[in-house]
């Protein structure tokens, strides 16, 4: 089903959002729309949401997998109004994951678990929120993929990341449980990349609840939520693999052209498995086996 604006969707459609997880998809431009619903819908969402704007068109191939609203997802602070809108109008403790087109959720053992039961036993160890790392994929050969995006051949960076202290802004200490995180093609590419848009950590798995608002930064009003882990022990964590960053300095004319190659020496093929995100450090299995 497809609705006219985010209005008319709370209007009439809001009831699909009774039944979690769901998964919010934000449409940019028409690259890779069809694999990331399939992705998601493989993972086992119980319900797709796809916001996309009025000049992109929505692929029939997948037509039926998700229910689709006209939305303007360029204009400023449209991600997080649309995010906040749904987290109104869901019901308290509803998983909700929110990405992009381009950009793939992995989690540990997401190839033979389901998202449903990976949050189960998440919000069993008491946590409502679920930190991920945004790992950026890239074409190897910009000159037979001029827009930075190849799936066949993805790669990603082996090394690089690192996290600082997350201070707090009105006493200047360190936050508890909390770092932000960075590497990637934001950090190799850092001056190209405005200094808001630079870490990669986001709070891409988290539940509904009265009053919780997101942030223009990635972050929720609610503290914990904003938290790696619990007090007592490491918990799951997640990646969502992108193509965003390689897409945006490809397509950005002050990046594009001092960018011939976005290959190094810690570059490596991409092989679409969990296993490869953990073997690397890119998220955390926790208690979970």
């Amino acid at each position: 089903m497809t609705f006219a604006s985010l209005k008319d969707f709370l209007t009439r459609g809001a009831a699909c959002l009774a039944t979690g997880p769901v998964a919010l998809l934000f449409v940019e431009d028409p690259v890779e729309i069809a694999s990331t619903v399939l992705h998601h819908a493989g993972l086992g969402f119980r319900e797709i949401v796809v916001f996309i704007p009025d000049a992109v068109p929505i692929p029939e191939e997948i037509a039926a997998a998700a229910t689709w609203i006209r939305h303007d997802t360029l204009a400023k602070g449209a991600v997080a109004a649309a995010v906040n809108a749904v987290i109104v109008a869901a019901p308290a403790k509803t998983w909700i994951y929110y990405g992009h087109n381009a950009e793939y959720l992995f989690f540990p053992f997401c190839e033979s678990r389901t998202v449903g039961e990976m949050l189960t036993f998440h919000a069993e160890e008491r946590r409502d929120a679920m930190l991920a790392y945004v790992v950026d994929l890239y074409a190897p050969d910009l000159g037979r993929h001029p827009g930075g995006v190849s799936r066949e051949e993805a790669m990603l960076d082996r090394s690089g990341y690192y996290a600082l202290a997350r201070p707090d802004p009105e006493t200047g200490h360190p936050r508890e449980r909390q770092l932000d995180f960075f590497g990637g093609l934001r950090w190799r590419f850092e001056e190209h990349v405005p200094k808001a848009r630079r870490r990669i950590d986001r709070i891409a798995l988290f539940r509904a609840a009265k009053g919780l608002t997101l942030r223009d930064d990635h972050t929720f009003n609610v503290e914990e939520y904003n938290t790696y882990a619990c007090p007592w022990h490491h918990n799951l964590t997640a990646a969502v693999v992108s193509f965003r960053a390689a897409k945006a300095l490809k397509a950005n004319p002050g990046s594009s052209f001092d960018i011939p190659t976005f290959t190094w020496h810690g570059s490596v093929r991409f092989d679409w498995t969990s296993g490869q995100l953990m073997d690397l450090g890119l998220m955390e299995p926790g208690q979970w086996f």
